[in-house]
């Protein structure tokens, strides 16, 4: 088995002290790296262990934060700090650029090869990374059809995957239509998979607090999103040999 090597990291951002998850592969040699967002609620164990995974398969990942090492279980509470988030493209570019930051310091990742990955909120901020011209390998998200400032998204280099639950309520018919728009006007590389009689954050495993009305987990949907994003990842920055 892969030894994979995790430790804790304190960076600054949004006026917080936010608190990632850095995970290693085994080896002394330089890795594609991957940034993991996290869905509203904020870091969780859901994200570390994807980020444990990807490590296990050859990638240096960095789990990020939101919310200042916080996970915000009350509804009310995430949709407060959350909402005028992702109402602001600077803000969220600008905490996804400090986590870039900490993982392209990382002595084991290979900085000119990176790919961000995000789920809800995190995958807003990959969004707005790639819109920002941020050179990315590739960036991938689960439920955060957002769409941006007229005209950014032509500064996406690289490829867009995005997947989304067909009954989800919160990334709507029409939100899916307007970003498929967004990303064809400009030129984007992309896919949309819709996954038929899924919610909203489908791919998170049931929570033991509130969720806003439309959550549901698909554990079938649930394994063929993280399939569809290995797939991207194998496709757009591979992991160059075997771990050792």
């Amino acid at each position: 088995m892969t030894t994979v090597t995790t430790r804790t990291v304190a960076y600054p951002a949004d006026g917080l002290t936010m608190v990632g998850h850095l995970a290693l592969p085994a080896g002394t040699d330089r890795r594609p790296a991957v940034l993991v967002g996290p869905e509203g609620m904020g870091l969780s164990d859901v994200e570390r262990r994807r980020a444990d995974a990807l490590a296990a398969s050859g990638y240096v990942a960095l789990a990020f934060d939101v919310h200042g090492g916080r996970y915000l279980s009350d509804p009310q509470e995430m949709l407060a700090r959350c909402t005028p988030l992702l109402a602001d493209p600077d803000r969220m570019r600008d905490i996804g650029r400090a986590a870039l930051d900490v993982l392209r310091a990382e002595p084991r990742a290979d900085s000119d090869r990176v790919a961000a990955l995000g789920y809800g909120t995190g995958g807003a901020i990959a969004l707005e990374l790639g819109r920002a011209g941020v050179d990315l390998r590739a960036i991938g998200t689960v439920n955060a059809l957002t769409t941006g400032r007229p005209g950014e998204a032509a500064r996406i280099r690289c490829p867009v995957w995005a997947g989304v639950g067909s009954q989800d309520p919160i990334m709507s018919a029409e939100q899916r239509a307007a970003f498929a728009a967004e990303m064809q006007d400009a030129g984007v590389d992309w896919r949309l998979v819709v996954y038929g009689g899924a919610l909203h954050a489908f791919h998170h495993p049931p929570v033991d607090h509130d969720a806003v009305p439309g959550v549901g987990h698909h554990p079938l949907h649930a394994r063929r999103a993280w399939r569809d994003v290995l797939d991207l990842l194998t496709e757009c920055l591979p992991v160059t040999g075997p771990c050792p």
